[in-house]
C-alpha cells in the first residue's frame, strides 16, 4: 500500500501501458499535429505526433528489429522514453544542457542503441533486462568502444545506456535494469584514448567557388528567365491531362483518333512520343487531348497497328502550345517545351528557387522548409515614397525550448526577420505561384509533380530529397550547358563531395564576413546576435571548433588581410605617400605579406590562417568605410576589442587610434566623400545641412592632415 501511494504521489512515474494505450499520450501532442497515433500493441510505432517541424523526417519504430524475448520489457522502457520526463534531481547532475524531454530525433538515437544492446544480449542467451549486471554493462560498453567509434561518440552512447536505466525507473512496473557501474566509477576507462582528433568540429565544407558560381547563375536563370515559360507549360500540360482523363468514348472520337494517327503510320512519319522512366511510349494523354479519344480507344489502336514498336523506331516530340520568352545570352532557351518535359522542368524550378533562397539568406535548411506563402510581403511605402526592405518572417528551430525548458518541435517565429534581397524575393514569388495561398513554399504534396493522384505527402520536401533534387538539377544544367554551347557554365564536381542543402549557409558566411561590418551582418541575418557582443570568443555560428564563428572564417580573413598588405605595398611602390602613427609598422608588414593569385586553399590552411592573424601589430585590415587601413595592435586599439581578439571592431573605428594608416588614395576618397555630403547638404533642411557640412569639413581636415604628414616609402624605411 505504501508503494502504491508513493507511485500515485510521484508525478514522474508512468502507469503500465495496455495494448490499446496510444504510443504518444495526448498531452505531448500539439493541437495542430494531425499525424495518426499508433497503439502499444502495434508492430510499428510512429513518432510523427511528436514532430511539428514541417521539414523533419517522420520517425517510426519497427519492433521486428528487437529480439522477441526482450520486446515486452523494451517496449515499456521505450514507451517511457516517449512519454516520460527525467527527474530534475537527475538532470542537475548532468549539467545545464540536460533536458527532461528530448526531441524525436534524439529518441531515435537512443532506442537504436538500446535495440543494438538487446540483440547483443539475445546472442548471449540473456532474455531479461534485469540480467544486465555490472559485468555485462562493462563488457558491452568495452566492446562498443572497440568498434572504432570516436571518444565523443562513445561518451554519447554510454549516456544512452544510462538513460535505459533512468527511463526504466519511470514505470510502475520497471524491468529492473541495474544501474550502470560507470555512474559511480566514472566512464574514462570505457572511452577510447584521447588522441587530439576529437574536437567536436563541424566538418561541413563551404562549396567551392567554381561550383557555387555557375550553380547560382543557372538557379537565377530559372527563377528570373525561365519561370514564366515553365509555369505556363506546366499549366498547359495539366490542362491536356485533365481533358484526356475526362474524354468520353464516341464514334466521333474514334474517327478523330484514326484520322490523327493512321496517316502518320501509313506515311512513315514520326509518332508523338514521351519518355516514361527512360523508355519511349506513345503520348497517350497528348493524343487523347487533341482527338477527344479515350485511353481505351487509343490502347486498342496501339495493339491493332503495333504502334509501340513504331514509336520506338520513329519518335516525335509533342510541343506544348506555349510561347517561349526566356533567353540565354540573348537567344531563346527553347524553341518549345514538349509534353512531359514540363514535369521535369517544374521540379528543377522548385529546386532552383530553393537554392537561391537558402544561399542568399543564410537560412538553415529546416528554416527554408518552414517558409509559407505570404512570408515575405511587399513593404509599405515610407513617408518619402521610398520602399523599405523585404523581410521574411518565419520559424526557426535550433535550440528553441518550450516553457518547461524542453525541445519545442514546432520552433518559434524568429524574432529578427531575414532580410530578402531582390533575387530572393523573386524566388519566393515563383514558389508562391507553385503552391496554394498559405501553404509551405516547399510543400511535398505540391512539388511532387511526377505524381498524379495516389499518396498525399505531408509537410515540406525532406532534406534528403532536396539534396537528390540538387544533384539532378546539376546533371540537367551540365547537359543543357553542353547543348547550348556553354561549356564554361557547367557545374564542376565539388572537391569535398555532394552538394547538400547544409553547405550553402556556410558558403555564404565565408564571403560575407570579410567585408567591414560583415560579422554584424552575419549576426543579424543568421540569428546569432551574441556574436556582436564579442567578435571572437562568444560567437557561435557554424564553427569548425568550439572557438566560434571566426574559426571557420579565419582563412578568408587572412586572405583579405594579405590582399590589403599587397595593395599597400603596390601603392607605396607606385609613389603614393603614407601617413598615420602605424605607417612604418604597416610598411614592414606589407613587405613580408604573401601574395595570393586567386588560388584555392585547402581546409588544412585554417590553422595557418589562425597563426597568421595572431601576429599582433603586423596584420593589416582594410576599412573602406573609415577610409583607412588598421595595422591592428591590441594594446593601441581604441575600438575596445575583446580580450584576446586578433581583429579590430571595424564598425567602432575611432579617430586618433594608434593603429591608423592612410595613403594618398584614402585622402582622395575622403575629399570625394566630402563633396558628396556637400551635395546632400545643399538639398537638406537648415539644421541637417549644418551637421552634414560639419561632417564634410572633418573629412577634408583628415585629408589635409594626411597631405601635411605623409611620407614616401624611402623616408619611412
Amino acid at each position: 500500500m505504501t508503494t502504491a501511494l508513493a507511485y500515485e504521489d510521484d508525478p514522474y512515474v508512468l502507469p503500465v501501458p495496455t495494448p490499446d494505450t496510444p504510443v504518444v499520450l495526448p498531452r505531448w501532442i500539439s493541437p495542430g499535429n494531425t499525424h495518426p497515433n499508433s497503439h502499444f500493441r502495434d508492430p510499428v510505432w510512429s513518432l510523427a505526433p511528436l514532430i511539428d517541424n514541417p521539414g523533419a523526417t517522420l520517425i517510426t519504430i519497427h519492433w521486428k528489429n528487437c529480439p522477441a524475448p526482450l520486446q515486452g520489457e523494451m517496449k515499456r522502457v521505450v514507451w517511457s522514453l516517449i512519454n516520460g520526463e527525467r527527474r530534475p534531481t537527475y538532470l542537475r547532475s548532468k549539467g545545464l544542457s540536460a533536458r527532461g524531454r528530448v526531441s524525436a530525433s534524439t529518441m531515435l538515437q537512443k532506442y537504436c542503441e538500446w535495440f543494438r544492446l538487446a540483440n547483443w544480449l539475445h546472442q548471449r542467451g540473456i532474455t531479461h533486462l534485469a540480467d544486465c549486471t555490472a559485468d555485462v554493462w562493462r563488457a558491452y560498453a568495452s566492446e562498443r568502444r572497440d568498434e572504432g567509434i570516436s571518444r565523443v561518440h562513445a561518451e554519447m552512447v554510454i549516456g544512452y545506456f544510462t538513460d535505459l536505466w533512468v527511463y526504466d525507473q519511470l514505470s510502475t512496473c520497471p524491468a529492473g535494469i541495474s544501474r550502470p557501474p560507470w555512474e559511480t566509477e566514472g566512464i574514462d576507462d570505457l572511452l577510447p584514448a584521447a588522441d587530439g582528433t576529437d574536437s567536436a568540429e563541424n566538418s561541413t565544407e563551404p562549396l567551392d567557388p567554381q561550383v557555387m558560381g555557375p550553380l547560382l547563375v543557372w538557379a537565377l536563370r530559372f527563377v528570373d528567365d525561365f519561370a514564366d515559360d515553365i509555369l505556363a507549360a506546366w499549366t498547359e500540360q495539366r490542362r491536356l491531362v485533365d481533358v484526356a482523363v475526362n474524354n468520353t468514348a464516341t464514334s466521333a472520337s474514334r474517327a478523330a483518333l484514326k484520322e490523327y494517327l493512321l496517316p502518320l503510320v501509313d506515311t512513315g512519319a514520326p509518332l508523338p512520343a514521351v519518355h516514361v522512366k527512360g523508355r519511349l511510349y506513345l503520348a497517350r494523354d497528348y493524343v487523347a487531348a487533341h482527338t477527344g479519344a479515350t485511353h481505351t480507344q487509343i490502347e486498342r489502336l496501339v495493339k491493332l497497328h503495333g504502334l509501340q514498336d513504331l514509336v520506338v523506331q520513329r519518335p516525335a516530340p509533342c510541343p506544348l502550345d506555349v510561347p517561349i520568352a526566356g533567353k540565354i545570352d540573348g537567344r531563346p532557351w527553347r524553341e518549345y517545351i514538349i509534353f512531359g518535359e514540363a514535369t521535369t522542368l517544374m521540379q528543377h524550378l522548385g529546386t532552383a528557387a530553393a537554392i537561391v533562397i537558402v544561399y542568399l539568406t543564410g537560412m538553415r535548411p529546416q528554416e527554408a522548409q518552414a517558409l509559407r506563402s505570404g512570408c515575405c510581403p511587399d513593404p509599405e511605402p515610407a513617408d518619402d515614397s521610398t520602399l523599405g526592405r523585404h523581410l521574411i518572417r518565419s520559424r526557426h528551430f535550433k535550440n528553441v525550448l518550450d516553457e518547461d525548458g524542453n525541445h519545442a518541435s514546432a520552433g518559434e517565429v524568429r524574432e529578427v526577420p531575414w532580410v530578402a534581397i531582390t533575387p530572393v524575393v523573386r524566388a519566393i514569388r515563383v514558389l508562391e505561384r507553385m503552391v496554394p495561398e498559405g501553404e509551405l513554399l516547399l510543400s511535398a504534396a505540391h512539388h511532387d509533380v511526377h505524381r498524379f493522384g495516389g499518396r498525399q505527402f505531408q509537410g515540406a520536401i525532406r532534406r534528403t530529397s532536396l539534396n537528390r533534387r540538387i544533384e539532378a538539377f546539376v546533371a540537367w544544367v551540365n547537359r543543357e550547358a553542353e547543348t547550348q554551347g556553354l561549356p564554361d557554365q557547367a557545374v564542376p564536381e565539388d572537391p569535398h563531395g555532394a552538394i547538400g542543402m547544409s553547405r550553402f549557409r556556410r558558403t555564404l558566411a565565408w564571403h560575407v564576413a570579410r567585408r567591414p561590418g560583415g560579422l554584424i551582418a552575419l549576426a543579424i541575418q543568421y540569428g546569432h546576435m551574441r556574436t556582436v557582443l564579442d567578435t571572437r570568443t562568444t560567437s557561435g555560428y557554424a564553427s569548425r571548433s568550439r572557438r566560434g564563428l571566426h574559426s571557420v572564417l579565419d582563412v578568408e580573413t587572412a586572405l583579405a588581410a594579405a590582399e590589403t598588405a599587397v595593395r599597400l605595398r603596390d601603392r607605396a611602390a607606385a609613389g603614393e605617400k603614407i601617413s598615420g602613427p602605424a605607417a612604418r609598422r604597416a610598411l614592414t608588414a606589407a613587405g613580408h605579406a604573401p601574395r595570393f593569385e586567386g588560388r584555392l586553399v585547402p581546409k588544412t590552411f585554417a590553422r595557418k590562417a589562425t597563426k597568421f592573424l595572431a601576429r599582433d601589430g603586423i596584420v593589416l585590415y582594410d576599412n573602406p568605410d573609415a577610409f583607412l587601413i588598421c595595422a591592428f595592435k591590441h594594446d593601441n586599439a581604441l575600438c575596445e576589442p575583446a580580450p584576446g581578439a586578433t581583429a579590430p571592431r571595424q564598425y567602432a573605428c575611432t579617430p586618433g587610434c594608434g593603429n591608423t594608416v592612410r595613403t594618398d588614395t584614402h585622402a582622395r576618397q575622403l575629399r570625394r566623400r566630402a563633396e558628396e555630403i556637400d551635395q546632400l547638404a545643399a538639398r537638406a533642411p537648415g539644421p541637417v545641412a549644418k551637421r552634414l557640412r560639419a561632417n564634410a569639413d572633418r573629412l577634408r581636415e583628415t585629408a589635409d592632415t594626411h597631405d601635411a604628414t605623409a611620407q614616401s616609402i624611402e623616408a619611412l624605411t
